[in-house]
């Protein structure tokens, strides 16, 4: 979730801009600096919100592999957050965000406001976490495994919540994220809902098959495998 910036600067304070094209001559080079600094794993975007067009705000962007996109690409939910309530300060600092596939980002945004008051453009800054939960996942191997933990009761207001939490029991206990499983890690994480239970919960297998990224079928296949080997 963002961390909103705890003492922000009021408007009067800030340096304004009255153009986006203005703000970019000075953050051009800062954008250029952090990447080259932080690494190809760094993405800087500056999103242009004079225009409220949503579906296409991205003015500049270095190192738009790291998300996919590229100049004219879109705003974030953030972005739209933004424009509910521009009063308020969104900047924000060290949140998680996610790509659409899958990979996790850790990220920072601030906001930049004509002499208006209104909110013209955003820098955000995004890092692939996918290289260090890689290493991450190779140190872990490399340790001793530690005795399977006694199971924990999992109490929730709705079955579906109580599933969600087997599942991400089962996925951490593999150490490495969905997008670096492979069908070992996905048969462990199978194996272990099965033993507790998971399947007795109506449309399992297709929460459990979403959030491994397979399909149903390779679910099935995966789970039949884990059954055949009791």
């Amino acid at each position: 979730m963002p961390v909103p910036d705890e003492d922000p600067p009021s408007v009067a304070t800030t340096r304004t801009f009255e153009s986006i094209a203005d703000l970019y001559a000075v953050l051009r080079p800062v954008m250029h600096a952090v990447t080259a600094a932080v690494g190809p794993h760094c993405e800087v975007v500056l999103h242009d919100l004079t225009s409220r067009t949503m579906e296409s705000t991205i003015y500049a962007i270095e190192n738009g592999d790291v998300t996919g996109r590229s100049v004219g690409g879109p705003s974030t939910n953030l972005g739209l957050g933004v424009l509910q309530d521009e009063g308020a300060n969104h900047n924000a600092f060290g949140y998680h965000g996610r790509t659409t596939d899958g990979r996790d980002l850790h990220c920072s945004s601030v906001y930049y406001r004509n002499g208006a008051g209104r909110v013209i453009a955003a820098l955000c800054i995004n890092i692939d976490l996918t290289a260090v939960q890689n290493a991450q996942a190779i140190l872990s191997s490399l340790l001793p495994a530690d005795q399977e933990a006694a199971p924990e009761e999992i109490v929730g207001s709705d079955i579906q919540q109580v599933l969600e939490e087997m599942i991400d029991t089962a996925i951490r206990s593999t150490g490495k994220p969905v997008t670096l499983m492979t069908k070992s890690d996905r048969i462990q994480v199978l194996r272990i809902l099965e033993e507790r239970g998971a399947f007795h919960i109506k449309r399992a297998v297709d929460k459990i098959a979403a959030r491994l990224g397979i399909s149903k079928v390779t679910a099935y296949s995966d789970l039949e495998t884990v059954r055949n080997r009791r």
